[in-house]
């Protein structure tokens, strides 16, 4: 059995630390570049259904999704399959 946490946000992995510093960042983002919050949710339920998400990060380009999930202008960046 696989010690690797999948399918889990930052604060669920335990990663207070990281996942606070992550928040800081979203917070200082301009309100413009925000998506709204009910379309932030909506693609983290997508990222925390995907294979490809360990520990907050996703493994097709690496990025925090909390950060790309809040990003207005992101997409999914499963180019084959993506989810939002």
């Amino acid at each position: 059995m696989s010690n690797n946490c999948k399918k889990c946000l930052l604060l669920e992995a335990g990663e207070s630390v990281t996942y606070s510093e992550i928040m800081q960042y979203i917070a200082s983002l301009d309100e413009s570049e925000k998506a709204d919050a009910a379309t932030t949710e909506k693609r983290l339920n997508y990222c925390k259904s995907c294979d490809s998400l360990i520990s907050g990060m996703c493994l097709k380009c690496g990025c925090y999704v909390e950060v790309r999930a809040r990003l207005k202008n992101s997409e999914c960046p499963d180019f084959s399959n993506r989810k939002w």
